[in-house]
């Protein structure tokens, strides 16, 4: 990423029946436009690349935020305000994740393979960029300094895939690749013009000219590069200068020049060349921006905030800007001239706002959020809130039921009480109100916009009802304040699971192990990506310590709340008025996977075991009927023994009644034709 360690002188610095069907060759998705014309976006595709930490480079030659830059052009891409790109579309590589091998698996083969005329196609790199011999590089995470030629992903091959290799009409380079005095001035040049030279019919935006280097700052939401703060601002909605809720080429690289320009006082100026691409090229859609009205003034001020306690997260027009720290002053430059609306808040205490601030063209304005007053205790309306937690923590539908009324009017006494909000919200989704759900999330999360809990939790109601991509948005952004919440990376394991991006999964899995090894959920989306992968030997072990971690009886689990059982929230919707339900679920899912497994590796015995159980927790599984009667078939097979082919029959003939439809069907069908004529021989 291009960035330097010391600032300019202005110290700047997602089980079978549960799996998202996922279309993989849908058209480009036209939406309703304020203007005259609607709105197209392509199919599209990116690779993401953010390598902080290198596994070869001495401590000076690594990276403060890149990866940091990663997260955040990934969030900006796959929000319906900002990129429009499909989860399942961007492919994220970071620090360790970021191999050369990697690199070239996603640039090389998974573009090239999935990209088709009239597609878009993103590459993202922020990390270091060498020079050897007149050639340019990329550095993966393996780069190693003495072999730059066979550790580095050479620019030439780069430009070749873009250039013959990836079919996509619109495709889109942005490059972070920070120098840092890492090579010479003139090697610089160098690389710069590679980077810009690649491919003419490619919009091709990089951090920074020749002979400069590249900047990242603390101070801006909490540490990101300059250039790649005002690429994602700007895709967000900033460079709209036209006020059609479209972010072109022209826009964006414009506004990312100006910023970049303006915050680093001209040491930093990112490059692009108008002549290699469409400067109308869609790059972002927000469609809050899009509005009949006249184009903002070309000027832009900058608002600096400062804080009277540390922890205080504040709001610009509705976004977070970061959370400050007492006398850590945080600027946020790019804001269009006119009334803005700000906001501190601080959990425990009354928020400092909504209020309107003025941006000036060209000028710094010094904002200090004060939170002074503690937010007062309503004892009735906390009265009412315990008696509803314990209700809620009874479980069952009659009991939601109460708790339901009883948080109710602990918020209509306390319309300041998150936490009246938030159990609101968690308990009318255990009761399938899924829109009463949403509405008292969002009031917790208004109230308390650093409630980590709430966002987490609503990340999961999002999954339950199968806005997976939004569910994977709002739970990175809860990562991204706190890489550490275990709860929010069970869930998007559960998330990346459903979308078939196991890989992401098993990631997401064992960092949640790893934090909370005694969770027994992220064990189970663990164990399910690994099959899925056909890794059967390695996904045995984790369904094991699954079962062994959520080993208590079906009363005791419906009496248990969210917090005992794991992130409960985002299962499927289909079977939750009590968490008894939930736990049935996850003891099915997890003995029909070790049954699965068992009957691949032809341990067949172990196999039908495993799919018995299973069956005492959903006699209505389809799957697990299938599996064991092909369990109890192939056994027949390899012992002669016509003993099981009675049972396998059963269970062909139950999965058939129970669902007629699935792919397993059609040999469901034949297998029953057979065994039956096979009994009728004389």
């Amino acid at each position: 990423m291009a960035c330097a360690q010391t600032p300019p002188p202005q110290e700047k610095k997602e089980r079978d029946l549960r799996i998202e069907k996922i279309d993989k060759t849908a058209p480009p998705t036209t939406i309703p436009a304020v203007g005259p014309k609607p709105v197209v976006i392509p199919r599209s595709y990116a690779v993401i690349v953010g390598v902080s930490r290198y596994q070869k480079l001495p401590e000076d030659k690594q990276l403060l935020y890149a990866e940091r830059d990663a997260q955040a052009i990934y969030t900006a891409l796959i929000s319906p305000e900002g990129g429009n790109f499909k989860v399942e579309n961007v492919h994220l590589l970071t620090n360790d994740k970021a191999t050369l091998a990697a690199l070239k698996r996603e640039i090389d083969g998974w573009l090239p393979s999935v990209a088709k005329e009239g597609d878009r196609v993103l590459i993202y790199f922020a990390g270091h960029g060498f020079l050897s011999d007149g050639k340019g590089y990329l550095a993966p995470h393996d780069f190693d300094l003495n072999k730059v030629a066979t550790t580095g992903y050479p620019m030439d091959e780069l430009g070749s895939v873009i250039g013959s290799k990836i079919n996509a009409t619109y495709k889109i380079l942005l490059t972070d690749a920070c120098h840092s005095g890492a090579i010479a001035p003139d090697e610089v040049e160098s690389l710069n013009k590679t980077l810009v030279n690649l491919n003419k019919s490619l919009f091709s935006l990089t951090a920074s000219r020749a002979r400069e280097r590249s900047f990242e700052s603390p101070d801006l939401k909490g540490g990101h590069g300059v250039f790649t703060y005002y690429v994602v601002q700007g895709m967000e909605g900033a460079a709209d200068t036209s006020g059609d809720g479209v972010v072109s080429a022209d826009e964006l690289a414009e506004y990312v020049h100006t910023q970049v320009r303006e915050y680093t006082s001209g040491q930093q100026n990112p490059t692009s060349d108008k002549a290699n691409y469409d400067p109308e090229m869609l790059l972002a859609y927000v469609p809050s921006n899009a509005k009949p009205a006249e184009a903002p003034a070309p000027k832009f001020g900058t608002l600096i905030f400062e804080s009277n306690m540390d922890g205080v997260e504040v709001f610009v027009d509705g976004n977070t800007i970061g959370v400050l720290s007492k006398g850590k002053p945080v600027s946020v430059p790019g804001l269009a001239p006119g009334e803005h609306t700000v906001k501190g808040v601080k959990m425990g205490y009354e928020p400092d706002g909504p209020r309107q601030e003025m941006v000036y063209p060209g000028q710094e304005s010094t904002v200090s959020i004060k939170i002074t007053i503690a937010r007062r205790r309503n004892k009735a309306a906390e009265d009412l809130l315990d008696n509803g937690l314990r209700y809620y923590q009874k479980g069952y539908e009659q009991n939601y039921k109460k708790a339901a009324e009883l948080f109710q009017k602990a918020f209509a006494a306390d319309l300041a009480n998150s936490k009246a909000a938030y159990y609101l919200a968690r308990t009318y989704n255990a009761l399938f109100d899924e829109d009463k759900a949403q509405e008292y999330f969002k009031k917790a999360i208004e109230i308390d916009p650093d409630y980590l809990e709430a966002r987490a939790n609503y990340g999961g109601m999002l999954l339950d009802v199968g806005a997976t991509d939004e569910s994977i948005r709002q739970l990175n952004t809860v990562l991204q304040r706190d890489p550490d919440h275990a709860q929010a990376l069970t869930m998007l394991a559960q998330a990346y699971r459903s979308k078939e991006l196991f890989p992401q999964a098993i990631d997401a899995s064992r960092k949640a192990i790893k934090l909370s090894p005694k969770n027994a959920e992220p064990h189970l989306w663990l164990a399910d990506s690994l099959r899925f992968t056909s890794k059967y030997t390695d996904a045995i072990p984790e369904y094991d310590q699954y079962l062994q971690l959520s080993d208590f009886n079906s009363k005791l689990a419906g009496q248990l709340n969210y917090y005992v059982l794991g992130s409960l929230i985002g299962l499927g919707k289909k079977k939750r008025a009590a968490e008894q339900d939930i736990w049935k679920e996850f003891r099915n899912i997890a003995y029909f996977g070790k049954c699965e497994c068992e009957q691949k590796l032809t341990r067949l015995d172990a196999a039908i075991a495993d799919c018995q159980t299973a069956l005492t927790y959903d006699p209505k599984d389809p799957f697990a009927h299938f599996t064991l009667a092909v369990a109890f078939m192939t056994q027949a097979k390899k012992s002669g023994s016509v003993a099981e082919l009675s049972p396998a029959l059963n269970h062909f003939q139950q999965m058939l009644a129970i669902n007629p439809d699935l792919d397993q069907a059609s040999l469901a069908r034949k297998n029953v034709t057979a065994i039956q004529e096979f009994f009728r021989r004389p």
